[in-house]
């Protein structure tokens, strides 16, 4: 497809997920959740590497004293630079053993907001966590049967989170104390643009939606209209990114789980013609 890049290595994601930007490693850092992997792409010479982990690994974001903090299994682990478990920061749901953890993102003040999801995704045992400076982890919300990619906007004010398995992206005001309001539905897919996986916002405000079972992104208006979409030669599309100097880059993560498709868990770059906004680390 035109203007679709695949990222050239040698294997395929399972499930890949999670996008980072890291402008400290100018690289992009992406899981394999059902692969047990973090992986790493060099902007600078193109090189892939990969680690293997030791449960599902929904998710890993930057720590701003050095390394990275990870969701692996049902917890909240820390991370050397060269992506070693260095040890448990919090424990995210030891009273549901059938839930692992699924998408997270860190907001301006540092926190990071989290989701979990039953492994068997048919049940609404998921739930949302905010992780606090301190290393708290705090349930904020409930009934999830997908908890999926949160996005938080430029202004700080409003979260944005969606459950999967319902098709629904939910709407939450933000205060700076990091305390949640009502959860409102915001945007509810129609059944033919697949259902809402990952997502994250541009520096306009427009939000940029990883269409799972739908092949594509879609960006959607501050108020919630859709506006782009840029296919992609695969159908379970799972999250994207903003990326590089300019954060004028995408890349998109996709899976190859229950498909037949030569690019199912490829990673693609794409030109998403417009600018996101800068990667906040965990600041605990």
């Amino acid at each position: 497809m035109t203007g679709v890049r695949v990222v050239a290595r040698d294997r395929r994601d399972d499930l890949g997920e999670g996008p980072l930007w890291s402008e400290r490693d100018d690289a992009i850092y992406w899981t394999d959740i059902l692969g047990h992997r973090i992986n790493r792409l060099s902007l600078g010479t193109s090189a892939v590497e990969s680690w293997r982990m030791p449960d599902y690994t929904g998710w890993v974001i930057e720590r701003e004293r050095g390394g990275f903090i990870a969701g692996i299994g049902r917890e909240i682990v820390e991370l050397d630079a060269d992506g070693a478990i260095q040890g448990l920061l919090a424990p995210l749901e030891p009273d549901r053993a059938d839930n692992r953890v699924n998408d997270a993102k860190a907001d301006a003040a540092g926190r990071v907001w989290a989701g979990s999801m039953p492994i068997t995704a048919d049940k609404p045992t998921g739930a949302f966590y905010r992780l606090d400076l301190d290393g708290a982890a705090t349930r904020v919300d409930d009934g999830y049967r997908i908890a999926n990619g949160p996005a938080i906007s430029g202004d700080g004010r409003t979260l944005l989170h969606t459950d999967s398995g319902l098709g629904i992206i939910y709407r939450f005001a933000l205060d700076a104390d990091g305390k949640l309001g009502e959860r409102a539905e915001f945007i509810r897919f129609e059944p033919h643009w697949g259902k809402p996986d990952g997502m994250t916002f541009d520096a306009t405000g427009g939000l940029w939606v990883a269409c799972w079972g739908g092949g594509c992104v879609m960006r959607f208006t501050p108020d919630g209209q859709r506006d782009r979409i840029i296919e992609l030669p695969a159908s379970q599309i799972s999250s994207c990114t903003f990326a590089g100097a300019n954060l004028d880059r995408m890349f998109v993560t996709s899976a190859a789980v229950d498909v037949d498709e030569p690019l199912g868990g490829a990673l693609f770059e794409v030109d998403p013609g417009c600018r996101g906004l800068p990667t906040h680390r965990y600041r605990g």
